[in-house]
C-alpha cells in the first residue's frame, strides 16, 4: 500500500500536470499568434517615441542611400515621434590582439573601417538628433577620406565640440564603440543578411517596405496620438 504522503505527493503532480496541460491546449490562439508574428504590433495610443535603429557600413552604396533618401528626410518629417539610433558596423569582423586591442576587419577595407568609426563618435558626441543626422548623411556621402569628410560635415553644421569626435577616434573608446556595435549587430536575430537592416521598435518586419518607404512603416508603431495622426493622417 502506498504511504499517505507518497500519495499526497503523486495527486499534487497529477493535478499540475494536467493544468499545464490544459493550459496549453486552451492558451488563447490569438497571444499564441502574436509572438509567432514578424509584422509589427503596436496597440493604438502606445508610448512615442517609436526608435528607429539602422545598422548600416560607412561605404555601403545601399547604406548610403537609405539613409540621404529615406532617413534624414524622415526624421525631419517625423521627428516628434521617433528616435534614431545608428549603429555602423555591417558585416565587419572583430579580433583581439595579444595586447587585448581591437582589430576591426571590414567588408569594404580599412577605409570603411575608420569611417565606421567616425560615425560612431559623431553619434556619440552630437546631441541634437537633427544635427548628427545631418553630419552623418554628409559624411555619408563621400566617406573616401573619413577624417577630411568628418571635419567638412561638422564645420558645415556648425558642431562645437569636433575635437571630441577625434579624441574619441584617436583613443580606444572609439574602438570600444566599435566593438559594442559589432555585438548589437551580432545579436540581431534573424541575424544580418543585408546591409543596411533597419529595426523598427527591435521588430526587423518587412525591410523591402522599410527601405521603400520608411515613414509609413514608422506610422504602423506610432499610435494614435495627435501628433501621430498629423504625421500619419496620409500614410
Amino acid at each position: 500500500m502506498i504511504p499517505t504522503r507518497k500519495r499526497i505527493f503523486i495527486l499534487l503532480f497529477l493535478i499540475a500536470t494536467l493544468g499545464l496541460l490544459l493550459r496549453i491546449l486552451f492558451y488563447p490562439r490569438e497571444q499564441l499568434l502574436l509572438k509567432e508574428e514578424p509584422h509589427y504590433q503596436r496597440a493604438p495610443g502606445a508610448p512615442l517615441p517609436v526608435l528607429v535603429t539602422v545598422f548600416y557600413e560607412a561605404l555601403c552604396p545601399d547604406s548610403k542611400y537609405f539613409i540621404t533618401k529615406q532617413l534624414l528626410p524622415t526624421y525631419k518629417a517625423a521627428a516628434h515621434i521617433m528616435e534614431v539610433q545608428l549603429v555602423p558596423y555591417g558585416k565587419a569582423h572583430t579580433t583581439t590582439d595579444a595586447e587585448g586591442k581591437f582589430i576591426f576587419d571590414c567588408q569594404h577595407g580599412p577605409t570603411e573601417c575608420q569611417a565606421n568609426m567616425y560615425h560612431a563618435c559623431a553619434a556619440e558626441v552630437i546631441d541634437d538628433v537633427l544635427t548628427r543626422l545631418e553630419v552623418v548623411t554628409c559624411m555619408i556621402r563621400d566617406n573616401r577620406n573619413p577624417k577630411d569628410a568628418m571635419q567638412k560635415c561638422t564645420k558645415q553644421y556648425n558642431v562645437e565640440n569636433v575635437d571630441l569626435i577625434q579624441k574619441c577616434f584617436d583613443s580606444t573608446h572609439g574602438a570600444e564603440l566599435m566593438k559594442l556595435n559589432g555585438d548589437a549587430t551580432q545579436a540581431l536575430r534573424p541575424p544580418v543578411t543585408f546591409i543596411p537592416t533597419i529595426t523598427i521598435d527591435g521588430s526587423q518586419g518587412s525591410q523591402a517596405s522599410i527601405l521603400k518607404d520608411l515613414l509609413t512603416e514608422v506610422c504602423k508603431f506610432a499610435g494614435s496620438s495627435a501628433q501621430a495622426e498629423r504625421i500619419c493622417k496620409n500614410r
